[in-house]
């Protein structure tokens, strides 16, 4: 069983977030969250140096807490869908720096550091409709993302995670959980399980040693 934070943006106690245009910090509850299977084929293109052409660049971040557990959240818009933080990098943009601000944008976190990453990039195709979906939102045609990942450690306190993130952008996920690496790609989407499969296997020497430590 999985615990989950859930955000309630109806909750009668509400406290104002400085500099938010957005909504106001939300209070959070704990539920029991049951785990699901479901079955994946995609494969996982790997590069060492540059994004292949056709994939939107795009970082990732597995957040972890001080007992190693990782930082998992489920999507506002596709309800179901469990994901560790990640977004688009700007154009001419860092990549660590991309990863620290999306890691803020999305769940109001400042007290982290980065501790390791993969060193490629790793890349998902987006299914049919995803695709259609995205690419009519972004006014592009990607064909999927190739993400940069990197592992980063939690240094804050619990409260300082906030799902309405630093109100730079509009929130994205309703709920959240610390989870095991076999856990995290449980929940996940098919088409993004092999990324995160090869995620897991390139940081779980940091995630099973006694505290995670910079290498």
């Amino acid at each position: 069983m999985v615990s989950v934070r859930l955000y309630n943006p109806f909750h009668s106690i509400l406290r104002p977030r400085s500099n938010s245009p957005f909504c106001p910090r939300v209070p959070s509850r704990f539920t029991p969250l049951p785990l699901r299977r479901s079955l994946h084929s995609s494969k996982v293109v790997a590069s060492m140096e540059e994004p292949p052409p056709g994939y939107r660049p795009n970082v990732g971040i597995c957040l972890v807490n001080p007992s190693n557990k990782i930082f998992s959240a489920s999507r506002l818009d596709v309800p179901g869908a469990w994901q560790m933080p990640q977004g688009g990098v700007d154009e001419g943009e860092d990549v660590r720096v991309a990863a620290m601000r999306e890691l803020r944008e999305e769940t109001g976190v400042t007290s982290a550091e980065i501790i390791s990453e993969v060193p490629y990039w790793l890349t998902y195709d987006f299914p049919l409709e995803v695709r259609e979906k995205l690419n009519k939102q972004w006014g592009s045609d990607w064909v999927g993302q190739a993400q940069k990942w990197f592992l980063i450690r939690f240094t804050g306190k619990e409260e300082e995670i906030n799902l309405l993130g630093d109100g730079s952008e509009k929130p994205e996920f309703g709920a959240y959980s610390w989870m095991s690496p076999e856990q995290v790609i449980e929940r996940a989407v098919d088409f993004k399980k092999p990324v995160y499969e090869e995620v897991m296997k390139h940081f779980g020497p940091h995630l099973k040693s006694d505290s995670v430590t910079d290498v």
